[in-house]
């Protein structure tokens, strides 16, 4: 773990009770919202829903890079870059990106980009990405305790590289969404 990241304990309440999920329509590349179910419903049916997720650059053509704890229901203990989860039921992408990015990395008032919107399917998860990216402002990181085993700052060509090795333990979507994602790796900060 770097010296800009720091952990959070875990509070009472940490666990989430019965968590509805919005429910989005496959067929709609816009995000038609059709339903909701509870989580554990959409995780084991692999209901098509909606998750965000968030690239955090450094500013310097850095990459937060964290390793998923091994408690995570799915991709365990696999290494990811992008902050992000499930849309709730009633919640806008934009403002569950938001959220997700605050609770995994403490990362609060980021102007998040969108980047990226598609479909993603597998044995496990398929869901309607929006992917966004935000820019750290210097603030020392406070990684969820229950999300985030470890974290830390990977320049964004070196991590292109890495994620060319199939052996490397890399979440499938986020490597298969930053596939599609042309360029992701030649951003050196803002714009």
């Amino acid at each position: 773990m770097s010296e800009r990241a720091v952990r959070e304990p875990a509070g009472p309440g940490a666990e989430s009770v019965a968590e509805s999920v919005a429910l989005y329509d496959p067929a709609d590349a816009a995000g038609r919202v059709v339903g909701a179910a509870p989580r554990e419903r959409v995780r084991a049916l692999n209901l098509p829903h909606a998750a965000t997720g968030v690239l955090l650059r450094d500013g310097h053509g850095a990459v937060f890079v964290h390793r998923r704890t091994a408690g995570k229901d799915v991709n365990p203990g696999a290494h990811d870059c992008l902050a992000g989860g499930v849309v709730g039921a009633g919640e806008r992408p934009r403002d569950a990106a938001e959220r997700e990015l605050a609770e995994e990395l403490g990362v609060r008032g980021a102007v998040l980009r969108p980047v990226l919107r598609r479909w993603y399917r597998d044995e496990v998860t398929h869901y309607l990405a929006f992917v966004y990216e935000a820019w750290w402002d210097g603030t020392p990181l406070v990684l969820q305790e229950s999300e985030v085993a470890q974290g830390w700052w990977e320049p964004a060509r070196r991590l292109r590289e890495r994620l060319a090795d199939p052996a490397w333990p890399f979440v499938p979507d986020s490597r298969a969404l930053l596939a599609a994602w042309v360029g992701w790796e030649h951003d050196a900060g803002r714009a």
